[in-house]
């Protein structure tokens, strides 16, 4: 931390600690974990150039892919200072500091990306977002559903599956989240947890067989070329949460704070058809590369998992009022 705090003397950056914004030109840091020349590290630029168009260059963006300023929990802290400006991931990463917004990734809970939506907006999920900015002084960028990430989730593996009983036994990548962990191992996972950036190689020695990812990162990180089989289970909606410093964007001027936001809102209304393009797009070639697809029957998952959240429920490991509002955001008939 105090290698952090240096870091942030150094780029001059205590202004984003709470205090008002400089009307002189900025540089803002921009992290990812993507590559650059991934769909999301495209649309990640291109937000980067668009806020320099629309605040006439009072503020540039530089972008740092393929995480280059370090893995999720030291680009978090440096977030926190100020010495990172933007981080967009998903919101689930925000369980660092209140554990519960890890539900906002539930797998196989959700009926569809709009259920998701409308249980985002609900009151429970913004009572967690505002107790993260109160406590870690990290605030969010506009709706976190808006853009699309995927557009849907698979799993790469070395092995086909079908069933939820042939997936038994699969040897797991996932990231640091204990829901994940819990969830895939009530399915019948062996779960182990590595850095984004390790599962191409980790894959490649036998460390792990497979990997779940949004379908339009498979080509980019070339997991096809050592797990050849890509199995769509739409495991949960995912968007991007673009984490900033709530003390500099706080201290924005009105003006803007909203060039960025209508930057952020073209740059999401791009997401999906972008996102839907490219994973098309890429699957062509991976099919002509021998990669297999398939898109098995889920309800067995689902049904599992039911049983999963309603003893997590009965034993008070969920908050309360968390299955009742997905159920109050769940379509009507």
């Amino acid at each position: 931390m105090r290698l952090l705090t240096v870091v942030a003397a150094t780029l001059g950056v205590a202004w984003a600690l709470g205090a008002p914004a400089s009307a002189e030109a900025e540089t803002w840091r921009m992290a990812h974990k993507m590559p650059a020349d991934s769909i999301e590290g495209q649309l990640f630029q291109s937000f980067a150039d668009k806020i320099e168009q629309k605040t006439g260059g009072d503020i540039t963006v530089q972008v740092f892919p393929n995480e280059q300023l370090g893995k999720d929990d030291v680009v978090l802290e440096q977030l926190q200072i100020g010495a990172v400006h933007i981080y967009p991931e998903g919101s689930s990463y925000l369980q660092k500091w209140v554990p519960d917004v890890k539900l906002v990734s539930a797998p196989f809970l959700f009926d569809d990306r709009e259920h998701w939506r409308r249980f985002m907006a609900s009151d429970l999920v913004r009572g967690w977002f505002d107790r993260i900015e109160q406590k870690a002084g990290v605030a969010v960028i506009g709706d976190p559903t808006a853009f699309v990430r995927g557009p849907y989730r698979v799993m790469v593996t070395d092995s086909p599956w079908t069933t939820l009983e042939e997936m038994q036994g699969v040897k797991l990548r996932l990231h640091p989240d204990d829901l994940a962990a819990a969830a895939w191992r009530h399915l019948g996972a062996e779960v182990r947890t590595l850095a984004w950036t390790e599962v191409y190689e980790s894959i490649g020695r036998g460390i792990v067989d497979a990997v779940n990812s949004p379908i339009a990162l498979v080509e980019p990180m070339r997991f096809y070329e050592v797990a050849p089989n890509v199995i769509r289970h739409n495991e949960y909606p995912q968007g991007m949460a673009f984490m900033t410093n709530a003390g500099m964007w706080n201290g924005l001027d009105a003006e803007t704070r909203a060039q960025v936001l209508e930057a952020y809102d073209e740059v999401t209304a791009e997401s999906a058809s972008r996102m839907a393009a490219a994973a098309d797009e890429a699957i062509a070639r991976m099919r002509e590369q021998g990669v297999a697809f398939s898109e098995p029957d889920t309800a067995a998952f689902v049904d599992r998992m039911r049983s999963l959240y309603e003893k997590m429920d009965a034993s008070g490991e969920l908050p309360d009022g968390f299955l009742a509002a997905v159920a109050a955001t769940r379509a009507s008939d």
